[in-house]
């Protein structure tokens, strides 16, 4: 069983930035970020593999850069250059390693999640 907390979300002006923060008890594989905003489906962000591979959705490329210490099992997103757009409830997950190769944007393919933080680009 793996349970994931995020932290770090918050208000920010349009192209400021923040970092978010999802911390991993039990053993983790590929993570991923992803985002929702009410009415809609989640969307994935980006994802990290075991080999520390990282793949993004277009529009957040050369904006958010994922990555994770291992030796804290813990996953980062720093966002720079925000957007009203890039408000959204932030969501971590973690799942299989088969999903870095097959389905990493594919919310589905996770098995846990964290609680979610609020992440407001202000215009």
């Amino acid at each position: 069983q793996v349970q994931l907390v995020e932290s770090g979300g918050g208000l920010v002006q349009a192209g400021g930035s923040l970092r978010l923060s999802c911390a991993a008890s039990g053993r983790t594989f590929t993570m991923g970020w992803f985002r929702q905003v009410p009415g809609k489906e989640r969307e994935f962000v980006a994802a990290i593999g075991w080999t520390t591979l990282s793949y993004y959705t277009d529009s957040v490329k050369g904006r958010f850069t994922i990555s994770k210490d291992n030796a804290k099992n813990t996953m980062f997103l720093t966002m720079n250059s925000l957007k009203p757009e890039d408000t959204a409830v932030y969501y971590c997950a973690a799942g299989p390693r088969s999903v870095e190769y097959s389905g990493n944007s594919d919310y589905r393919r996770y098995d846990y999640w964290g609680q979610g933080t609020q992440v407001t680009g202000s215009s």
